[in-house]
């Protein structure tokens, strides 16, 4: 039924799920059950399995088994192509239920959610081309007696861990390119946020992936997340979360050097010059805060503007934050949910505290939104914020923004760079002179001009400095996953080093 028109009821009762491995349905049995209850209106669910170390070891030994015999690896890229295809349309008819299913988990909107559903039947489309596009290197240069070759083979075993912020989006960035590689996984999503990547395995299984390729092990990240990144028969891990929960995969991995890719935190400048549209910059801006209830981690949240227009400016937000529609994430109009758990709540009202004993002014928000059910933060934006001050510099994850000003463009630049992070940047400008100087200086590996969080699966993602390593999505996110192998082939009789 299409839900795109109408407000979804919640559901009568938590819908159930156990775990997926070697192309099957795991009941929970007698394992424990955690209880996920919607952010917005504190209603359960869903109920998924915390699977035991055990669950783990064993997927891993299904994971292994079918990356060695061959059964996906070994196919041609067309073939490979063909399945993912298929998931593609698998994505788009089961729309409307993972769409729900998303929205009731995370407390986003159900329009965004059906965004980032379709969206993510487009990157299982594009990855599906990369699978036949991936190819190696010859080398025809080594003399009449000898041919080199370069080939890409799939790096193995990887675990992958989601977060909870986007969690079938983000899924969709990996998931095809891993398997366009030819790699098994073991996915590990947020405890929170289960659903959408159980059923996605059940989607893969059905659009003819092999069995044993896709594994799905659920439970917390202290337990199964940190098992997976010290196994030893793991080859690869791809983590998505915070910077200080990548440090401690960074850890973990040094058991048997397993290859790592990290998409961190991020502390994103949105720099908007004084010859900028300002009403086109400042509905960016106002997007990039409150894109997710703010939990977006190329979400903008550092507001770089010239002091020249800076007050103007502030107006401009405060207005158009007054027009944010706000409430109940299964109404179809809603445009800003809830936040994903009373612990981030309580994360962002701490922050926003801070904020206001450092001495920042408060120009709107700062506080719950009073008499709603669920958890729920007022879009907060704070002026004449000095670089120093802690909401300047930590990671907030939820829709507070900060103004900084400054005189000339080399400050510009300067502030945009003062930070640990560099994962993504706006700029606002309509001088392609000053865009062009402005994106070849910023250190971050996204960069919009005269937009924000947009784009397609066509160019890589990934962070510079402490917003991780390695890249995902577009060919390189193929690549990514592969080993890069050296063949020296002789031609003609060899000559005798023996007499």
């Amino acid at each position: 039924m299409d839900q795109s028109n109408h407000i979804a009821s919640l559901p009568a009762e938590p819908r159930s799920f156990g775990f997926f491995v070697d192309g099957s349905w795991v009941d929970a049995g007698s394992r424990e059950i955690f209880e996920r209850k919607s952010p917005a209106h504190d209603v359960a669910v869903t109920r998924t399995t915390r699977c035991t170390t055990d669950d783990l070891n064993a997927a891993v030994i299904v994971a292994r088994k079918a990356f060695a015999d061959r059964r996906w690896s070994g196919l041609s890229g067309a073939r490979r192509s063909a399945v993912l295809l298929k998931a593609a349309n698998g994505i788009r008819e089961r729309l409307d239920e993972l769409a729900l299913l998303e929205t009731l988990e995370t407390g986003k909107p159900i329009s965004q959610s059906r965004g980032e559903v379709e969206g993510g039947a487009d990157i299982y489309e594009y990855a599906a081309g990369a699978a036949r596009a991936l190819h190696g290197d010859s080398f025809n240069n080594l003399g009449d007696r000898m041919m080199g070759l370069v080939t890409r083979e799939p790096i193995g075993v990887v675990g992958l861990i989601t977060p909870w912020n986007f969690p079938f989006f983000i899924l969709s960035e990996r998931v095809p390119f891993i398997l366009a590689a030819g790699c098994t996984i073991i996915a590990k999503p947020s405890e929170v946020t289960s659903a959408t990547t159980l059923i996605m395995a059940e989607i893969l299984s059905e659009a003819g992936l092999p069995d044993g390729v896709f594994n799905v092990v659920t439970g917390s990240g202290s337990e199964i997340g940190q098992a997976l990144t010290e196994h030893a028969d793991i080859d690869m891990v791809s983590f998505t979360g915070s910077t200080a929960v990548g440090q401690r995969t960074l850890l973990a991995s040094a058991g048997n050097f397993k290859k790592l890719g990290l998409e961190l935190g991020g502390k994103n400048p949105q720099v908007v010059f004084a010859d900028a549209n300002l009403d086109d910059a400042a509905d960016g801006v106002v997007f990039g805060m409150c894109f997710n209830a703010g939990q977006c981690c190329v979400g903008g949240t550092r507001l770089v503007v010239e002091k020249s227009v800076a007050r103007d400016f502030e107006t401009l937000i405060v207005e158009k934050l007054a027009r944010v529609r706000i409430g109940d994430p299964l109404d179809p109009d809603t445009q800003m949910g809830a936040v994903i758990t009373g612990t981030q709540n309580d994360t962002i009202l701490k922050y926003i505290a801070i904020g206001k004993k450092e001495g920042a002014r408060l120009v709107c928000g700062g506080d719950r939104f009073a008499g709603k059910t669920g958890q729920f933060i007022q879009p907060t934006v704070f002026a004449d914020v000095d670089r120093d001050m802690t909401i300047s510099r930590e990671e907030i994850f939820g829709p507070v923004l900060t103004i900084t000003t400054f005189d000339t463009f080399d400050e510009a630049i300067e502030i945009a760079n003062d930070t640990i992070y560099g994962l993504a940047a706006s700029i606002w400008t309509t001088s392609l002179d000053k865009a062009t100087d402005a994106f070849r200086r910023i250190q971050a590996g996204r960069v919009w001009v005269n937009t924000t969080i947009t784009g397609g699966p066509e160019l890589p993602i990934g962070g510079f400095k402490q917003s991780g390593t390695g890249r995902e999505t577009g060919i390189y996110g193929v690549e990514e996953y592969t080993e890069v192998k050296s063949v020296h082939i002789a031609l003609g009789r060899r000559d005798h080093w023996v007499a």
